[in-house]
């Protein structure tokens, strides 16, 4: 849904990503590595500092794609890279969040195991041939859920962090039925 959005984030992001004159990856890397940085702000308890880090990291997941498009340095391995940190950085944060204590192991899992299985499923999709990146909640949508259960549950109490990750598990399956139904309808019609 927040994907919608992209034309109009671009309108700010790219005149920054065309000043930037690094590698993508480099800033790929340095994503990833602030998302380690909100799962350890997590794991220390702190749900403010967690949800700071989260909005830095996915800033820098924005970027790294306007820097390759400015750049004219796009790559296939760029795409893989970018992916593939997302996936270590969704798991990071989660852990983090169940390690800190603000939501008991079990949602820990459900919520890890649903963000896994919304992107595994449009990589199986998009395998077959078929664009899939449709649904309520993916990556942007999740990790705005989390930063703003963490900014509201440093204020209001960490029982806002279990509601948020209950929206990610829910909104997060319901993404993954989304996809597999569409993914259905084109496979049968084409």
């Amino acid at each position: 849904m927040l994907n919608n959005l992209r034309p109009y984030l671009g309108r700010i992001t790219d005149p920054i990503a065309s000043r930037i004159r690094i590698n993508p990856n480099y800033v790929t890397l340095a994503g990833f590595i602030i998302a380690l940085a909100a799962g350890y702000a997590f794991a220390m308890k702190n749900l403010f500092l967690g949800g700071l880090l989260i909005a830095l990291s996915g800033f820098m997941d924005i970027i790294d794609g306007a820097v390759a498009r400015e750049n004219s340095k796009t790559t296939k391995f760029g795409g893989f890279l970018d992916s593939t940190m997302d996936r270590f950085s969704d798991a990071f944060i989660l852990i983090g969040i169940t390690y800190g204590g603000f939501i008991n192991w079990l949602n820990g899992m459900l919520a890890l195991h649903a963000s896994l299985s919304v992107s595994y499923v449009r990589a199986r999709a998009e395998g077959e041939g078929i664009p899939c990146s449709i649904g309520v909640a993916e990556r942007a949508e999740r990790l705005l859920i989390l930063m703003l259960g963490a900014f509201l549950g440093s204020v209001l109490g960490d029982f806002v962090m279990e509601i948020a990750i209950i929206l990610v598990i829910i909104l997060g399956y319901f993404t993954v039925i989304q996809r597999i139904y569409y993914s259905w309808k084109m496979m049968s019609h084409g």
